[in-house]
């Protein structure tokens, strides 16, 4: 088995490309430890000292280190534990876990908007970002403001807030008038 890593914006982060699919629909984002019981490779890839985040895509796995931690030192365990979980034939994630389907529900006087939003969230923004390692969801509008929830690689990025205000928010102000800014929540 071979896996092929790509570097991310965020210096952080890695994405590791292992050749067969991870998950087959949606995302899965585990910001700690205690948040990956549910997946077996994600707990593998946790046993690394030094991960501090793991995001699944439906073809790669991000990872994201501590900054007091090199590359250079964590890398080769985290190639081996993905390799050493693709090999067991264990299943990605447990039993009745999901993987997210992404965007939060949205009803009432805006849904017309927010089904646009939606639309342009997953037709122009998020297979950009996937490419980057990460994934961006809506969480809500109100009055104007969209606030979403960046995942994987674009969490704590560096970049992410030019990209949020000058790429996302930009867009969007283009193609829905509605809108006036978009700002970035926790999870």
């Amino acid at each position: 088995m071979f896996i092929q890593t790509e570097s991310t914006p965020n210096p952080a982060t890695l994405k590791f490309l292992p050749g067969q699919t991870v998950l087959e629909m949606g995302t899965a984002d585990f910001p700690s430890a205690e948040a990956a019981t549910k997946s077996p490779l994600a707990t593998r890839i946790f046993a690394a000292q030094g991960v501090t985040g793991v995001f699944f895509g439906t073809d790669f796995v991000t990872v994201t280190k501590a900054d007091a931690v090199d590359w250079n030192h964590i890398k080769p365990a985290i190639l081996g534990a993905i390799m050493e979980h693709f090999q067991s034939g264990a299943a990605v994630m447990e039993g009745s876990a999901k993987a997210a389907g992404g965007h939060a529900e949205h009803s009432g006087p805006d849904e017309d908007i927010v089904k646009q939003i939606k639309e342009l969230l997953d037709t122009r923004v998020r297979p950009a970002v996937a490419q980057d390692g990460g994934d961006i969801t809506f969480h809500g509008f109100d009055r104007g403001v969209v606030y979403l929830h960046m995942q994987g690689a674009c969490a704590g990025c560096p970049s992410s807030t030019l990209t949020l205000k000058m790429g996302i928010e930009n867009l969007l102000r283009h193609y829905i008038p509605e809108v006036t800014e978009v700002r970035p929540v926790a999870a």
